[in-house]
C-alpha cells in the first residue's frame, strides 16, 4: 500500500512546468435559464497583490465589485468573453462554456505559459492547460477570474432587468428561482431565454393553446387545418 507521503508528492506540481505568465480561467452563468455564459482570463502581478481575492461566490455583491476594479487596475492583463444564448441552445451549455473560456483566453493581451481553468474540464487551447477542482477558491487567478465574469454577468442581468422588468432578472439573475419560472409562465420566454433548457421549454409548451381547426372554403371537400403556437417571444416597448 502506498503511504500516505508518497501520496501527497503525486498532487505535487509538476517539475517540468514551463516558467513565465500564469492565467487563471473561470466563467459565470452555466445554470441560469437565461442570458449569455460567461468566462473570463486573468493573470495576476506578483508586485502588485490584491488582498481578499476568493471564490466569488462566497463574496457579497460589494465585496465583488470592489475587487473587480481593484483586478482591472492591477493586473497585468484581463480578458472577458462570452458565448450566446443561441451557441448554448445550438452546442449545449458545456461546450458554449469551452468556447467562452477558449475566447477569453485567446483575448489576453499577454500569452501566458500555462492556464489554470476551475473546474475539471479544459477547452481546446494552444498553451499548456490544467483543470483544478475547486480551483476558484485555491488559486488566486482563478478566484480573480471567477470575481470578474460573475460581476460582468450580474451587470449584464441589470441591463436584461432594464429591457424586460417583468421576469425580475436584477434579483435572480436568470436562475429559475419560483418568481422567474412563474413570469416565464405568465409571459412566455424572451429573446435571451435559454430554450434548449427544460425549465423554459415545459414553460413554452403549457402556454402553447390547443391547436384550434380551421376550416377552409374551396370548391373541394372542406379540409381541416391545423395550427399550433410552439414559441412566444416578448419584445421590449418602443
Amino acid at each position: 500500500m502506498r503511504s500516505r507521503k508518497f501520496l501527497k508528492a503525486e498532487q505535487a506540481p509538476l517539475a517540468w512546468d514551463a516558467p513565465g505568465l500564469l492565467a487563471g480561467v473561470d466563467e459565470a452563468g452555466r445554470g441560469p435559464l437565461a442570458g449569455p455564459v460567461v468566462a473570463a482570463a486573468v493573470i495576476l502581478d506578483d508586485e502588485r497583490p490584491i488582498r481578499g481575492l476568493a471564490d466569488s461566490k462566497t463574496l457579497t455583491a460589494l465585496q465583488r465589485e470592489r475587487l473587480h476594479d481593484q483586478i482591472m487596475a492591477k493586473a497585468l492583463c484581463c480578458s472577458i468573453a462570452q458565448a450566446s444564448v443561441e451557441e448554448i441552445d445550438t452546442h449545449n451549455i458545456l461546450q458554449a462554456t469551452m468556447l467562452a473560456m477558449r475566447r477569453a483566453v485567446e483575448g489576453l493581451r499577454l500569452k501566458p505559459a500555462k492556464v489554470l481553468v476551475d473546474g475539471n474540464r479544459l477547452p481546446q487551447l494552444d498553451v499548456l492547460a490544467e483543470a483544478i477542482v475547486k480551483g476558484d477558491a485555491r488559486v488566486k487567478a482563478i478566484s480573480a477570474a471567477s470575481i470578474l465574469a460573475k460581476v460582468h454577468r450580474d451587470r449584464l442581468c441589470e441591463q436584461l432587468h432594464q429591457e424586460f422588468p417583468h421576469y425580475g432578472f436584477a434579483g435572480h439573475k436568470g436562475y429559475g428561482t419560483p418568481e422567474h419560472l412563474e413570469a416565464l409562465l405568465q409571459h412566455g420566454a424572451c429573446v435571451h431565454h435559454r430554450r434548449s433548457f427544460s425549465p423554459v421549454a415545459a414553460a413554452l409548451a403549457r402556454m402553447a393553446p390547443a391547436m384550434p381547426v380551421v376550416q377552409v372554403e374551396s370548391t373541394l371537400p372542406a379540409v381541416a387545418v391545423q395550427t399550433q403556437v410552439v414559441a412566444i417571444e416578448l419584445r421590449p416597448a418602443p
